[in-house]
């Protein structure tokens, strides 16, 4: 039942800044989430010629599109963390926004599948350094009534990064592949699936100013030492405050990173699925692929957080989590029916709902984490959750189906079928942790009360 105290009145130790000045920042992290996406999925489209060039498998592909990149991500991601919790967050982004732009940039020298692999891992290196910072500040900006949508906001860097990394991995395919191999200055003879990775690599260095354009907001619920620096919890204390809490992370944490395992999963192959199952070139899965990406994507994952404020607002305690499970359960019917269509048409309609309900569910879990957490700690917990979510979903999900694709089906043409198989057991299993996670999520936001007023 909904508790009729939710939603009250919120305290803070100091007014948040306009809410102009809070969603100027929200645009600038979303900005900069979408070129990390941009530089994460373009190898989506660009299995073919990368294959064809290093001579590899689609196993060998999964581990470039996820694998390599997750376990550098993940396992970066913890310090990372903790320094967010106490560090310029504004600086830990900058620092790694030019480090990815940089590496993604040198993935067009790539010409073995060995450089390929460590460049995709320095990738997940710098990406390391964006959501756990930004989720912080964000955190920082916002009153809790407006927290689920901010982040949903944030978030849509996903959908729109992923997609345009479709469309203009496609426009830029097309436009190259026309010209044939190209000579560019001190580089030298250049395949076009190299060029995109410049184009979409190097940008970023710059962007990396737009952070100079906003203050960090005031910590919240941080002790301060005598010279006003932010004074670390004892890495002890988190453990304790996580392992005090495992029922809830466990089912959180797994519960999304299986929905995130499908996204994933389906967003590497799908565009290969319509080249192989329906005959669409590069180009047309790029940009029909990328299209619906982009605005179903944007639009369920605020529908997402708009839902979950206004479950909030309605009482339920577990709004964020209840949204998850919504989510998992509602993605089910076009979800396994759009790999079964006997047009392409028919399965790219079917890809809209899909799209949709993929994405609702990836502003709310971060919000979840922030809800639940100490300030001191919410970098912390939101590292761990990457860590989590990404290794299973992004490590794990693009490997899943194309090892079921090479190992089971054992035929190319069978992708559908895997698309199909690791997305509905992803999907249930997630719905089933969820469910089990709602009372757990209640008694830790109870924790956290007793928590904060044990150290005030």
């Amino acid at each position: 039942m909904p508790d009729a105290t939710a939603g009250s009145a919120e305290t803070a130790e100091a007014p948040y800044p306009s809410l102009g000045k809070s969603w100027y920042v929200v645009a600038v992290l979303m900005v900069i989430y979408v070129l990390s996406f941009i530089d994460r999925q373009i190898l989506g489209l660009l299995v073919g010629p990368i294959r064809s060039d290093l001579g590899i498998s689609d196993t060998q592909m999964s581990l470039l599109m996820g694998f390599s990149f997750a376990l550098f991500y993940t396992f970066f991601g913890i310090p990372l963390g903790r320094l967010a919790d106490t560090k310029s967050r504004r600086g830990i982004i900058a620092v790694g926004l030019v480090v990815w732009s940089a590496m993604t940039a040198a993935c067009g020298l790539a010409q073995r599948f060995w450089q390929f692999l460590l460049l995709r891992m320095g990738v997940g290196v710098g990406e390391a350094a964006l959501s756990p910072s930004a989720y912080s500040l964000i955190t920082d900006s916002f009153p809790k009534r407006y927290l689920a949508t901010a982040i949903s906001v944030y978030s849509m860097g996903i959908y729109i990064g992923s997609g345009l990394a479709y469309i203009l991995g496609g426009l830029v395919v097309g436009w190259a592949s026309g010209q044939g191999d190209l000579t560019l200055p001190l580089i030298g003879t250049t395949r076009p699936w190299q060029v995109v990775f410049f184009i979409v690599g190097l940008p970023g260095i710059l962007l990396a100013l737009l952070l100079l354009t906003f203050k960090e907001p005031v910590r919240r619920g941080m002790a301060l030492s005598k010279t006003g620096s932010v004074v670390a919890v004892p890495m002890p204390k988190v453990i304790k405050y996580l392992r005090e809490n495992w029922k809830t992370f466990l089912c959180h944490n797994v519960g999304f990173a299986l929905l995130s395992f499908s996204s994933y999963g389906s967003s590497a192959w799908i565009p290969t699925f319509l080249q192989r199952h329906y005959g669409a070139t590069q180009r047309e899965a790029g940009l029909t692929y990328g299209t619906i990406v982009v605005f179903a994507g944007t639009l369920g994952i605020v529908c997402g957080g708009r839902i979950a404020d206004w479950l909030t607002a309605k009482g339920y305690k577990d709004a964020k989590m209840r949204t998850g499970l919504i989510a998992a359960l509602v993605w089910l019917p076009a979800g396994l029916l759009y790999p079964l269509m006997p047009s392409m048409n028919w399965s790219l309609a079917l890809m809209v709902p899909t799209v949709f309900t993929a994405s609702m569910p990836f502003g709310c879990a971060p919000a979840a984490i922030q809800e639940m957490m100490p300030n001191a700690m919410r970098g912390q917990a939101s590292a761990l959750y990457l860590f989590v979510v990404n290794l299973i979903g992004l490590g794990i999900g693009p490997t899943a189906v194309a090892m079921t694709t090479d190992f089971v089906f054992k035929d190319d043409g069978a992708i559908g079928y895997s698309l199909l198989v690791v997305a509905a057991l992803a999907h249930l299993a997630s719905a089933l942790l969820l469910w089990g996670g709602l009372k757990p999520f209640r008694k830790s936001l109870k924790y956290r009360d007793e928590w904060l007023a044990a150290e005030s």
